[in-house]
């Protein structure tokens, strides 16, 4: 599918859809409860149905209607999949299930797109190596047989923290006591905190016996509760930087208090000059006096999804913008600081990299010779409608189609506060 974005005038307010991160994480809890919980305000996208398939797959019962989860879990008693765990491109998906459906102790397979199979699980490898527990990945597939074991586990903190919640929903159902220590630097602590709030939900604890180490108590059980998913802190960030540099957009559905990590993007767009305002539950964002942000060095370690759309905010800057500690942009869905700097270099940005930076000069005078690519990549197709829109420029995105992913409303939830869209 190609999206044609037009020269538009925003203004309204954009209603974001629920977190992703969280949706997985109450997903997974209501899943392993015992009883029947409700997960409320969920977006069914392609990644959070790929979840709640695999969990179905364990032996939850799950009943969805518009925006409503009714889930019966396993309460512990699960039952092997009769086929391969599909999850297609969903790294969330396998990475926060393998040591779950490792408590099988039986021989399980995910599937998934190519990619999938390309980003680094060299973590829960050697965990399975030194438990003597095979683990095979292929790049296609990858098998494991578990169940894991209770006891000491030591994790690098510079690797996704999706090993770190993958390993937090498995041990407490183990009879043994654990402890997870993550080397510094702890980067995407966020996302651990998020886990640790979805599981205290479902009244399941870990605690910290200091700023690194995790203590897991062993025996315990997930109950079922109500509950409903928070705005998404990271798909915000677009209407959030557009209001920025445009104007006009305020954003509906968003916790002041959230531990989400994206929730970064609103210090980040105050410290480029933009005024934040909170009023009757609608943030909205203004540009700064005399219209252009002022550039900065930003930090990606904790938030790594904002990069491709904090990499187009660049654009708009006056001066050089700087994104830092950006390495793990090179393994998400696309290689992210690749593909921005291609794409925005053919609208006539002048971006540089190394492995784990993006320098954008600003501000920059872009125009559109040629369509631009997704990658295959949602947040590809998200910062490159943000930068036409901003640009005032019509731009054809070739496979907008990757928006799915994350945010299948995208399109039609823009037109709502003035987007101009063709979609053929």
């Amino acid at each position: 599918m190609d999206a044609i974005i037009l020269p538009s005038k925003l203004g309204g307010t954009l209603q974001v859809p629920p977190s992703k991160s969280m949706a997985h994480r109450l997903l997974i809890c209501a899943a392993l409860a015992r009883g029947t919980s409700q997960v409320q305000n969920l977006s069914y996208s392609v990644d959070i149905t790929a979840t709640a398939t695999a969990m179905a797959q364990l032996g939850a019962q799950l009943n969805t209607s518009a925006g409503t989860a009714t889930v019966t879990g396993t309460g512990g008693h699960f039952a092997p999949p009769t086929k391969a765990v599909n999850c297609h491109e969903s790294g969330s998906t396998l990475r926060l299930l393998i040591p779950v459906f490792s408590l099988l102790g039986k021989p399980v397979k995910f599937t998934g797109a190519a990619r999938l199979f390309q980003r680094p699980h060299a973590v829960y490898a050697n965990i399975f190596k030194n438990q003597n527990l095979p683990f095979t990945q292929t790049e296609t597939s990858l098998e494991i047989q578990g169940p894991l074991q209770s006891g000491h586990y030591s994790l690098a903190g510079n690797v996704s923290s999706q090993f770190i919640s993958g390993l937090l929903f498995a041990l407490p159902l183990l009879q043994g006591n654990s402890t997870l220590t993550i080397a510094p630097p702890f980067e995407s602590r966020s996302y651990v905190l998020l886990t640790q709030q979805a599981q205290s939900l479902f009244g399941v604890q870990s605690n910290w016996l200091n700023k690194n180490t995790l203590h897991i108590p062993g025996g315990q059980q997930y109950n079922a509760t109500h509950c409903t998913v928070e705005g998404d802190w990271s798909q915000a960030a677009v209407p959030a930087v557009l209001g920025a540099v445009l104007g006009g957009v305020s954003v509906a559905g968003l916790s002041q208090t959230s531990a989400q990590g994206d929730k970064a993007i609103l210090d980040i767009l105050q410290r480029c000059g933009a005024a934040a305002q909170w009023q009757n539950g609608l943030l909205t964002l203004t540009p700064p006096p005399g219209g252009l942000c002022t550039p900065s060095d930003i930090d990606m370690a904790d938030c790594p999804d904002l990069g491709p759309i904090v990499s187009t905010l660049g654009l708009f800057c006056r001066g050089t913008t700087r994104l830092v500690n950006a390495g793990r942009l090179r393994i998400k869905e696309s290689d992210r600081i690749a593909a921005m700097q291609t794409e925005l270099n053919k609208l006539g940005g002048a971006l540089t990299s190394t492995q784990s930076t993006l320098t954008i000069p600003g501000p920059a005078k872009l125009t559109a010779t040629q369509p631009a690519a997704a990658h295959t990549d949602h947040r590809i197709v998200m910062a490159l409608t943000a930068a036409a829109l901003m640009a005032g420029m019509p731009l054809t995105i070739a496979g907008a189609e990757a928006i799915t992913k994350s945010w299948p409303s995208f399109f039609k939830d823009l037109q709502t506060i003035g987007a101009k869209v063709e979609l053929t």
